[in-house]
Parts: C-alpha cells; sequence; structure tokens
C-alpha cells in the first residue's frame, strides 16, 4: 500500500503541472494582452509561477519519497530536529532570498506604470491634461471628459456613463477618483488594476494595442451591487474616437428641439 500512496502523491505535481500546461489551449489562462505594458506584468507573473512551481514539485516530490522510505515498519528510534537553528535559518533565508529577488525585478514595471515621474509626457494625453476623468461609485462608472475648453471642471464637460472611450495606439492618462467607498478599477486585457480611494485622485496611464471591447470591472468588494457594477473599455481609432466625442458633445448638449425644426 505504502507504493500505492507514494505513487498517488507523486502524480500530484505531475498533474499540477500538466494542467498549467494545457490550461492555455482550454482557455482557461490570461485573456489576451493589448496593453504596452501587459507583456512585463505576464513576464513577472511567470516568473513567480516558474519559482513556485519548481518548489511545489521538489516539495511533493520529497513528500512522496519520503512517504515510501520511511512509511514501512521500523524498530529504531525517531531523530527529531526540532531546535536545530542551523536548518531553521536555512529554509527561512531561502524564501527571504526568493521574496527580495521578486522585489527587486518588479521595481521597474512598477515605477514606469506607477509613477507620475514616468506618466508619458508631451502626447495629446498627460497628467496635467488627462483624457478624462473615471468616477466610481455604487453601483456604476461614470467618465467625464473636458469640453472644447480642455479644462475638466468646467461647465463644458462632457459625461459618459458605463462606456470609457479611448483612442487605439494612444498613450491615455486619466484620473480615478470614487464617490463614496473604495472601489478597483481592472480590465483584465490591459493587466491594469488599481483601488479608487475615497478622498483621493489617482491618476493613471494605458496604451491599448488593439481597438475592441473590454470589460471593466470592480475589483474590490465595495457593497451589495457589487456583482453589477461592471462596465466596459472601447477602443477605437483615432477618427472614430473624434467622431464619438462629437455626437456626445451634441447629445449631452442638445435640448431635445433639433430634429422638430
Amino acid at each position: 500500500m505504502r507504493f500505492l500512496y507514494s505513487l498517488l502523491l507523486f502524480l500530484v505535481p505531475i498533474l499540477g503541472v500538466w494542467t498549467f500546461v494545457k490550461a492555455d489551449d482550454w482557455h482557461c489562462w490570461f485573456p489576451q494582452n493589448v496593453s504596452s505594458f501587459g507583456g512585463e506584468i505576464d513576464g513577472l507573473f511567470d516568473l513567480i509561477m516558474y519559482m513556485v512551481g519548481f518548489t511545489f514539485i521538489v516539495t511533493e516530490g520529497a513528500l512522496a519519497w519520503f512517504v515510501f522510505k520511511y512509511s514501512k515498519a521500523r524498530g529504531d528510534k525517531g531523530v527529531f530536529t526540532h531546535g536545530n537553528h542551523k536548518l531553521e535559518m536555512f529554509w527561512t533565508a531561502i524564501p527571504a532570498l526568493a521574496l527580495l529577488f521578486i522585489a527587486f525585478t518588479q521595481m521597474k514595471t512598477w515605477a514606469d506604470i506607477k509613477f507620475e515621474k514616468n506618466f508619458p509626457r508631451g502626447g495629446t494625453y498627460t497628467r496635467e491634461k488627462p483624457i478624462a476623468e473615471v468616477l466610481a461609485s455604487q453601483f456604476d462608472w461614470r467618465f467625464r471628459y473636458p469640453g472644447d475648453d480642455g479644462v475638466m471642471g468646467t461647465v463644458d464637460d462632457l459625461e459618459n456613463s458605463f462606456e470609457f472611450v479611448v483612442p487605439v495606439d494612444t498613450d491615455i492618462v486619466f484620473d480615478l477618483r470614487s464617490r463614496d467607498v473604495i472601489h478597483s478599477f481592472f480590465v483584465p486585457e490591459f493587466r491594469l488594476k488599481q483601488d479608487a480611494l475615497p478622498g483621493h485622485t489617482i491618476p493613471m496611464w494605458f496604451r491599448a494595442t488593439k481597438t475592441g471591447i473590454y470589460d471593466l470591472v470592480c475589483a474590490e468588494l465595495c457593497g451589495w451591487g457589487h456583482y453589477k457594477m461592471a462596465g466596459r473599455v472601447r477602443v477605437v481609432s483615432e477618427a472614430d474616437y473624434q467622431r464619438w466625442q462629437a455626437e456626445l458633445k451634441s447629445k449631452w448638449f442638445s435640448n431635445g428641439t433639433e430634429e422638430r425644426q
């Protein structure tokens, strides 16, 4: 029986690795990356997964071997390692070094995405001139664009609910705010997630590399209606974006009598 138990334990890491290898074929892996920095995020994830996977295989393999070797009846006394300071330092130092390695590896990517000094400059949209203000509240998303004056917070601002429309292959800088509780702006295809905190204006940026419609979800439990707090990001060509802006302006400042004239 000990051989059977050992074999079953040994099959666990094999099955685990096989499911990861086949996950993409089964459409159980990440959605397509359409963000300029998504490749770096995926690379960091793969690095951590390989490190954890290696540890998992070694640990499960050792467990199967120990069960097979030491489960048979023996007449000698067991040897305990409790209080072995050298051994404890060894198994504490390894994960500590691994965490330090991960921390230093991800610092550049984190800084490029999160630090304002590294935000895109010189383009159409910058930290000083964002494309829009994203407002999260229970339980919806609203997007406020500056009007013809290009200044946010004036009477000619345009507002759109549910759908965040942006041009493709353009550095998009925007401000994220919450109107009530903590929410989280999450677009899986962009590999972009950021909490929206009450009382704070949080700058964000991304560059979408492919046109399409992508789900925008709240990734922070924000109340009873959290499950329905869904929106979308629609990435279009520059020409379509300008056309959409003109239509939004016409709709926003309409007095309802245009079609009667």
